[in-house]
């Protein structure tokens, strides 16, 4: 027997282990795949699709109404921290984060669910039901911190991410690279608003079609206007090499007030804000 023989057995051994394991994966991921599938038809996704979409319009009417203010003078902190610090101001603030926070992480585990599910149709619809999945999770995160008497500061929080990739070698080219992200979702925001995509998520009577139309028309375009803002600030701060110059939410919202008719603009994006906030009780409502 030539020493070559042994050594063939032992790679046709672990190549025969290599595709068991490969063929048990696929195995294990097209379970899931239709467990998630199954769980996404189920009558309770629905409730939970709808409960978590009024949840999220709730916290945008809160957002686009703090955002007003500030065009007005009045101050506040425009993002979903100071979205629950309003909240939590209120008579039964306890309770309303409490929901909010809960009804938000189903969602976001709803999310989580359709994108395993479509991971079986489409790559790229699969990515966006974890990107909302994901947005889902942080304004549920959010509150819940506040409902448990904690605290959370966005601004700090994204100050603290670009000062971290800053200090990297490629700092400047990370900062930059997210930016270009954010500020690329937030032109998908825009279009889908134009475009009117939006409708494939809500299927409203005929008439409030008209309504639900000009509610996420508005809606849609002045959420994307903001994140390309926050995009916008995150490309300042690596043309800049300054992590200070990057901002969250609140940080692009109160950016346009220093600028000529950014007032303007930022009262245009506060009730689109709103809008968006009422569009997405209409979806809680008809979700498809």
């Amino acid at each position: 027997m030539s020493s070559s023989e042994p050594r063939s057995r032992t790679i046709r051994s672990a190549t025969d282990a290599a595709g068991r394991a490969g063929d048990a994966a696929k195995g294990a991921a097209g379970k899931a795949q239709g467990a998630a599938a199954e769980a996404e038809q189920h009558p309770a996704a629905s409730w939970v699709e709808g409960i978590g979409q009024v949840a999220n319009g709730v916290v945008h009417l809160i957002i686009g109404g703090i955002a007003l203010s500030v065009a007005l003078g009045a101050g506040g902190s425009a993002d979903q921290s100071g979205a629950m610090r309003a909240m939590q101001q209120t008579p039964l603030g306890g309770i309303a984060l409490w929901a909010v926070g809960i009804a938000m992480v189903l969602l976001a585990l709803h999310a989580l669910v359709s994108a395993i599910a479509a991971s079986r149709r489409d790559w790229k619809d699969a990515l966006k039901h974890a990107g909302r999945g994901i947005a889902y999770a942080a304004v549920g995160s959010t509150a819940l911190v506040y409902a448990v008497g904690g605290s959370s500061d966005s601004e700090q929080s994204t100050d603290s991410i670009s000062s971290d990739l800053m200090a990297t070698p490629f700092g400047p080219w990370l900062v930059g690279a997210v930016g270009t992200v954010i500020a690329g979702i937030g032109v998908y925001f825009v279009i889908k608003g134009v475009r009117r995509t939006f409708l494939e998520d809500v299927s409203p009577p005929r008439r409030f079609r008209r309504l639900v139309e000009v509610l996420g028309t508005g809606g849609y375009v002045a959420k994307g206007l903001a994140v390309v803002v926050v995009g916008v600030l995150f490309l300042t701060a690596a043309v800049q090499h300054d992590p200070e110059q990057a901002g969250g939410l609140d940080a692009a919202l109160q950016s346009l007030t220093t600028v000529p008719g950014g007032v303007f603009a930022l009262v245009g994006i506060a009730v689109g804000l709103m809008l968006y906030g009422i569009y997405c009780f209409a979806r809680g409502a008809w979700s498809r």
